[in-house]
Formats: C-alpha cells, structure tokens, sequence
C-alpha cells in the first residue's frame, strides 16, 4: 500500500447504506478523491469493490460469537475465507481478547499473505509486530474496557516510536486536521470510515452544532 489516505467503505446491516453495490460505489468516489486503499468488511463487500476499483484492499469480516469478545475476522473461519478471495492485506483484532493461537499462526501458514493488527494498546501493537504482522493500527484504541481512556494520537506516537512495521492510524481520526496531525507524526497511512461513508453521523454532527442554538 502507498502512503496516505485509506477509506473504510462499511455499512452494518442495521444502516441506511447497507448494500454490496453501493458501499462499490462508495469505493470508485474514494479512488476519485484520492484515497490509496479501501478497508471493507464481508466477501460480497470486498468482491463488489474489487469489480470497481483496483486500489489495494484491506478485508475484515466481523462476526460477533458468543462467549468471544473479539469480533473483526475472530476465527479461523473468517480468516480462511479472506484468504481464498485473494486480498491484499487481511486485518484481525490482535487485542488481549483476541485468539493468540490464531495470531501466532498467521505467518506460519500463510507466509505470503499481509497482516494487519488492529489493537488498542501499545503493548498490544508490539507484541503483534513480534508476532509478524506487517501492519499495526490503532484501529481499537478506546473501543474496549482496557483501552477506554486512552488517547489515540499518544498510542500513535508510542508505536511510531516503538515499532518497526508501518503504523496505520485508524480510529477517531475524522477530520482532516487530525488525519493530516496523524501523517504528520509519521504515520504511514490514515484509516476513515464514518466521517466520510456513513452520511447520517455526518447528518448528525450538522445537527448537533446547530441545535446548540437553541440552547443558547
């Protein structure tokens, strides 16, 4: 992946946009702003992106399993499926709660494939740079009970400082001035999802500001 801006193209099937077609289409205006990598969840997601764009991908599945707290690409399952679409990087949750013996496989059985760690601490991004991932990102910083509290540029330039791999920012980097602050520090790309595809927590964030006058 080249250096800059990657844009999650994602909508759960709870939201408006929910559809293999359009999150594609979504895809094609990310390329045509710039963006030089799409992270995209589930394989009818991914193929649909694929048939649009020839930017890299970095594929997820998330998958909720009772009795598992971790759910992006959790399971051996997960993983083979991304594995047999072909893509270019595969991104798993490589926090505290995730499955270490599926981590610790990763590169054993698949040597030629590349690994994203989305993790929540610094001490979870090392140990996943001992582990072979060939990216780490911020992606869950805040997003679990042992991370809630912690800020996600300081988690950022601790693993800029403390790894060797490419760090990816991902993760409340949503507006241009932090995406430009995380580069800046030297990260080596930004991840955005919901700032720039999900238009009704755009819609809200309008809202927000302007009902405030009314409370003035």
């Amino acid at each position: 992946m080249k250096k800059g801006l990657i844009v999650s193209c994602q909508a759960l099937e709870n939201e408006p946009l929910h559809s293999s077609y359009i999150m594609g289409r979504m895809a094609v205006a990310a390329k045509m702003g710039g963006a030089v990598g799409i992270r995209a969840n589930s394989i009818a997601d991914i193929e649909e992106i694929k048939k649009n764009v020839n930017l890299p991908i970095i594929g997820i599945i998330k998958k909720d399993y009772e009795g598992i707290k971790s759910y992006i690409t959790p399971t051996k399952k997960e993983l083979c499926e991304l594995i047999n679409i072909g893509v270019d990087v595969i991104a798993l949750d490589a926090t505290i709660n995730a499955d270490i013996e599926l981590l610790k496989s990763l590169k054993v059985d698949y040597p030629n494939q590349k690994f994203m760690a989305d993790i929540s601490t610094v001490e979870e991004g090392i140990r996943a740079e001992k582990l072979g991932f060939d990216y780490i990102g911020t992606t869950l910083v805040g997003y679990n009970e042992h991370s809630k509290g912690l800020n996600n540029f300081q988690v950022l330039r601790e693993l800029i400082e403390r790894c060797s791999v490419p760090v990816i920012a991902e993760g409340n980097f949503d507006t241009p001035e932090k995406a430009k602050k995380a580069m800046e520090m030297g990260a080596y790309a930004v991840v955005v999802g919901g700032a720039i595809t999900r238009p009704q927590l755009i819609t809200k964030k309008f809202v927000d500001e302007i009902e405030k006058i009314n409370k003035l």
